[in-house]
């Protein structure tokens, strides 16, 4: 079911008010995606793939030691691989926008409802 023209505009001004106040957070949210670190996976696969060469050999050579070093450098390797990229860094104020943000010495709209609903349950209505 569609929403009302009302409820959109409440909705775009409780998104906008979330924006202006919580911009820290839409930073660390909404920022950009990592970058793939194509480097970084291709030399975990490399690792991975020798790790488990090297755990065969020790399996095979019946020597625990060189087995348990394969499987070190094999997950190592897939440490590596599935390592996060580096994020791109997000402007809190291109986040947050400017057109029709409330500014700081202004309450916007989360702010006025919280005070309506202070005033409620204090019995002033």
């Amino acid at each position: 079911m569609p929403l009302s023209e009302h409820e959109q505009r409440l909705l775009e001004e409780m998104e906008r008010s979330l924006y202006q106040n919580d911009a820290d957070f839409v930073a660390k949210v909404g920022g950009k995606r990592a970058r793939p670190a194509y480097r970084s996976i291709v030399l975990g696969i490399l690792l991975a793939v020798i790790g488990v060469a090297v755990l065969v050999t020790g399996v095979f050579v019946q020597l625990p030691i060189v087995g348990i070093l394969g499987f070190v450098v094999m997950f190592g390797g897939v440490l590596l691989a599935i390592a996060p990229g580096k994020r791109v860094a997000v402007d809190p104020d291109a986040a947050a926008g400017s057109s029709g943000k409330p500014t700081r010495g202004q309450p916007g709209f989360m702010d006025r409802m919280n005070d309506r609903w202070d005033k409620r349950q204090d019995g002033q209505q």
